[in-house]
């Protein structure tokens, strides 16, 4: 009994000291930023992102990973193809200069095997600032169509469109945009 005990706690140690990171490809149908700003204080405006690419590494055995989002800023989708154009002017996404937003991290914070954080560089017309985004949910498993892993999560942090050269109309329209990431990412 003594020996299938230790068998198994070294079959259980043995397969932790052998997790390896894990790649997932950015499900592109499934993945739409989002922002959110007051528009004079009438309402909050949500307006999103159609067109989003990356990858996601996690190893959630050594709480590591690694989230690296490209966003075409071309694809901005307000619902309205006159303020689609109008945003993608000069004196705000500037898609002629810079037609992707891009996020790179630095470092995921875990709670037990679960991403809390995510820690790392947004660049939005060729600005580059820290930021963290809170991760609100995460969820993985096994895809019912695909037959693949997958994982899921949703993301939010706020940043000052200012910082980043985009603040005509402040304060009329809000300085501060509520940033969220709706992600699914499918295992390579």
């Amino acid at each position: 009994m003594k020996n299938l005990a230790l068998v198994l706690a070294l079959s259980a140690f043995s397969a932790a000291s052998f997790a390896a990171p894990e790649t997932f490809n950015v499900e592109p149908t499934h993945t739409y930023p989002r922002f959110e700003y007051s528009h004079f204080g009438y309402s909050n405006q949500q307006q999103r992102f159609d067109k989003t690419s990356g990858k996601v590494v996690i190893d959630r055995a050594a709480h590591t990973g690694a989230v690296d989002v490209i966003i075409d800023a071309k694809s901005v989708n307000t619902g309205y193809a006159l303020f689609n154009q109008h945003i993608q002017g000069e004196d705000f996404f500037d898609t002629a200069k810079y037609p992707t937003i891009t996020f790179k991290s630095s470092k995921v914070k875990f709670d037990g095997d679960k991403p809390v954080a995510v820690e790392g560089d947004l660049t939005i017309k060729g600005v580059t600032r820290p930021v963290t985004l809170t991760v609100t949910s995460f969820h993985s498993m096994p895809h019912p169509m695909l037959k693949k892993d997958a994982i899921g999560a949703n993301a939010v942090t706020k940043v000052k469109r200012s910082e980043f050269n985009m603040g005509k109309n402040v304060p009329y329209v809000s300085d501060e945009v509520t940033l969220t990431i709706a992600i699914e990412a499918i295992k390579e």
